[in-house]
């Protein structure tokens, strides 16, 4: 594999050949499925682990520029698994990665992977969280509620931050996209491990203005630890 040498004349044609690589080595899996995609990831991660930041993520923006959603899920787990280039992740640089997200999946990864975490280290502001929350497009708004799980998720690295999550979570309260919806709800049934008292009273002050499923499955995460109790 060619290396990503930063002091290399041929950088974008290194960065052109390592794409190819990893298009054809996913094309030639036997079962492309999220394991065998990430292994293949870890040994690009180990073979990439010197590059610079600023190679890595032209990397990611090739890669995101392939189609199939095994390409953005790559190039999304390259960037978080590489310290110096997570870490040198601004608002910019995170826009450009979340640019053409438009389903769950990719949103989900983006926020989870990237913003979430870089919000988390205090990377990028409130703000900007704050101001995806009001875009006009759906996939911006899911993504500022996902971006919250980051925040009080353990195994994600959260510690709990209940003010961020519910400032969000109070912007978008009155939206009923299904896709933010369903955002809404995992925000809060997150934080409900972390702060139920908090989430509690969220409940009950913003009653009127919550849609139902979010009451209901958020209610019965606080009643019974899950989103959907079965019953016998």
């Amino acid at each position: 594999m060619k290396r990503l040498d930063s002091n290399s004349e041929s950088q974008t044609s290194s960065v052109t050949a390592v794409t190819a690589e990893i298009w054809d080595r996913v094309q030639a899996l036997p079962l492309p499925n999220t394991a065998s995609i990430r292994n293949l990831r870890r040994e690009f991660s180990k073979r990439l682990a010197q590059a610079e930041p600023k190679l890595m993520l032209s990397l990611a923006l090739s890669l995101m520029k392939l189609r199939g959603f095994e390409f953005r899920f790559i190039a999304y787990e390259l960037v978080q698994h590489h310290l110096a280039t997570f870490s040198s992740l601004d608002v910019m640089a995170l826009e450009k990665l979340g640019s053409g997200i438009d389903n769950w999946g990719a949103v989900d990864c983006f926020a989870c992977y990237l913003a979430g975490p870089a919000w988390r280290e205090r990377q990028i502001s409130d703000r900007v969280i704050r101001r995806w929350a009001r875009s006009k497009e759906r996939w911006w708004r899911r993504a500022a509620l996902v971006s919250t799980v980051a925040l009080n998720n353990k195994a994600r690295g959260g510690v709990g931050d209940t003010r961020s999550t519910l400032s969000v979570c109070e912007t978008l309260i009155n939206d009923r996209d299904d896709m933010v919806v369903k955002a809404l709800s995992w925000a809060l049934r997150e934080l409900s491990k972390r702060d139920p008292s908090s989430v509690r009273r969220f409940l009950r002050e913003h009653e009127k203005g919550l849609a139902p499923r979010v009451t209901r499955e958020v209610n019965s995460k606080l009643q019974t630890g899950l989103k959907n109790p079965r019953y016998h």
